[in-house]
């Protein structure tokens, strides 16, 4: 059960659109009709679901990534420690994040089971530049599972910078993991356990709140 968590992740995160539609496009409208896209995808390719890592990497670099802004999630993520690491440094935990959700996502990918996806309304104002949009994830025979995105508006469109899923923020879990191993390591020590984990596939999945 909770390994799919990243997996929910990957499904209502694939909304990836050229750059005038993701610049025009409110931020729940674009996330609705494009999810449907990655999910026909999913649907549709069996190579994936038997667990074809290459056509996962490609779906996630293709449909996923772009919609996250790398850089402002690990800055959050590494929070009071972030302005102690050189400029060589930071580009490393950015790198080392993104390779560890790249193939963590991947793999999730594979699990793919026929969930579903239901979006909250949002109410927003014009000039509003960061939202959160609310969805639920739908399971055979599970109760559903609120995700939550926060996003702000750049000049390229709205990116993803948190996901919070059943009251977890992804960023808060993560900067609680770091500040450890940056006491016990020091911020090369956690780049390196970063990079060991990709090499090992992904980190663990957050677990539910009350799990």
């Amino acid at each position: 059960m909770l390994r799919t968590f990243f997996l929910f992740l990957a499904l209502v995160l694939g909304f990836n659109a050229g750059p005038a539609r993701a610049a025009d496009t409110p931020p729940d409208v674009l996330a609705r009709t494009t999810t449907q896209e990655v999910l026909a995808i999913l649907k549709q390719d069996k190579e994936i679901r038997s667990g074809d890592l290459s056509k996962a990497y490609q779906l996630v670099e293709a449909k996923i990534l772009p919609n996250f802004d790398f850089n402002r999630m690990t800055q959050l993520a590494v929070g009071k420690n972030w302005p102690r690491a050189t400029a060589q440094q930071k580009q490393a935990l950015v790198t080392q994040f993104r390779n560890l959700l790249v193939r963590t996502y991947s793999t999730s990918l594979t699990a793919f089971t026929n969930q579903t996806v239901e979006f909250k309304p949002l109410t927003m104002r014009p000039d509003d530049t960061d939202v959160t949009v609310r969805s639920e994830i739908r399971q055979p025979g599970g109760q559903p599972i609120p995700i939550d995105y926060s996003m702000y508006k750049t000049s390229f469109g709205w990116k993803v910078y948190d996901v919070t899923i059943d009251g977890v923020s992804l960023v808060t879990n993560y900067r609680a993991s770091f500040a450890s191993t940056v006491r016990q390591k020091g911020i090369d020590g956690l780049i390196k356990t970063l990079a060991d984990q990709s090499a090992r596939g992904g980190a663990q999945p957050i677990p539910r709140s009350g799990s």
